[in-house]
């Protein structure tokens, strides 16, 4: 009996020994990564993070670091693979994950993505600002400058001293002025579509009364017989 418990003490000794050397590789690997990271060091904190992540797969802050640089050294896909794999285990980071995961869909051009998970960074967060702004630019750029007023507006009611804030009023007022400047359009193309069907009526209408007029006159023109004097053989000259 003794025996079996030395060997099921020593082999549980054995499993923290690997777990708690994994665990401190990966959190020496993630404390260098970020290091590099914090001083806008992509390149060099690349090989630190990506071993912090493949040493502990939990490692959410090391994903979100690792995803930035990802974006820094325009490795796109491999950003939105790693943020995808890490975004349902995201936890207390999952708004930030799904902000950062927007952010490469916007790189990559994927407009309607990138929106996608704005709105999931927002429905996680909120009071998440940066997402009602990014999510705003997603929306001008598909065209939908209606949709993305709201979020412009929410972005300045959280961020009111964001030094981004005359650069988005502008954007704003720009937004509004095309409204009024299509809705002008509108008017103007309506009204010369009443003029124009107005003038098309008149035409007709003077082209069908000419034709009517036409055809009165034609009848003093007939030559029935009740228009024919008769006259008989009884006719003579004098």
């Amino acid at each position: 009996m003794n025996s079996v418990k030395t060997v099921f003490w020593g082999f549980l000794g054995l499993l923290l020994l690997i777990f708690g050397n994994s665990f401190l590789l990966a959190q020496n690997s993630f404390a260098r990564g970020e290091e590099l990271f914090m001083q806008n060091k992509p390149q060099e904190a690349l090989r630190f993070l990506e071993s912090a992540v493949s040493e502990d797969p939990a490692h959410v802050q090391a994903h979100l670091y690792l995803g930035i640089v990802y974006l820094q050294i325009n490795r796109v896909d491999d950003a939105i693979a790693l943020y995808g794999k890490i975004l349902p285990n995201g936890g207390i980071e999952t708004a930030r994950i799904a902000y950062n995961l927007g952010n490469a869909y916007y790189v990559k051009g994927d407009s309607a993505l990138a929106r996608q998970y704005y709105t999931r960074a927002i429905e996680a967060d909120p009071e998440y600002a940066s997402a009602y702004l990014n999510r705003a630019n997603a929306l001008v750029k598909s065209g939908q400058l209606k949709d993305a007023l709201p979020d412009y507006e929410v972005y300045l009611s959280l961020e009111p001293g964001s030094p981004k804030r005359e650069q988005v009023v502008r954007l704003i007022a720009f937004i509004q002025d095309e409204f009024a400047a299509a809705e002008r359009r509108r008017i103007m193309a309506e009204e010369a579509a009443k003029a124009e069907a107005e003038r098309r009526r008149r035409l007709l209408q003077e082209v069908t009364d000419s034709l009517q007029a036409a055809a009165e006159d034609s009848k003093g023109l007939s030559a029935g017989k009740e228009d024919v004097q008769d006259y008989d053989s009884e006719f003579e000259l004098e």
